[in-house]
C-alpha cells in the first residue's frame, strides 16, 4: 500500500532535489519511493515541460562546466605568464 506523504515533506524533498540532491539519496533519507518522487516531479513540470528533476540536472551540469572553465582559465593564465605574457595575433 502506498504511504501518504505530508505536503511539507513533499515540498522539502522537491526543494532538495531542485538544489541538486539525487533522487536515490532523497528516497533513502526520507523513506519515500523513487517512483513517488519522479511522479511529483512530473506533476510539477512547468509550461515548458521542464521538470524540477531536469532543472536540477542542468544546475549540476552548469556547476561542473563552470569549474572546468575556471580551471582552464587558470591554466591558460599560468601558461601565458610562463611564456612572458599574453600572446597577440599578428596584425593587432
Amino acid at each position: 500500500m502506498a504511504k501518504h506523504v505530508d505536503s511539507v515533506l513533499k515540498d522539502q524533498i522537491l526543494k532538495e532535489m531542485k538544489e541538486g540532491a539525487k533522487v536515490s539519496e532523497l528516497s533513502s533519507r526520507h523513506g519515500v519511493s523513487p517512483n513517488a518522487i519522479y511522479g511529483w516531479t512530473k506533476a510539477e513540470a512547468d509550461n515548458s515541460g521542464t521538470s524540477p528533476l531536469e532543472v536540477a540536472r542542468l544546475r549540476r551540469e552548469n556547476h561542473d562546466l563552470r569549474l572546468i572553465v575556471g580551471a582552464l582559465t587558470l591554466e591558460k593564465g599560468r601558461a601565458e605568464k610562463n611564456a612572458g605574457g599574453p600572446r597577440r595575433h599578428a596584425g593587432r
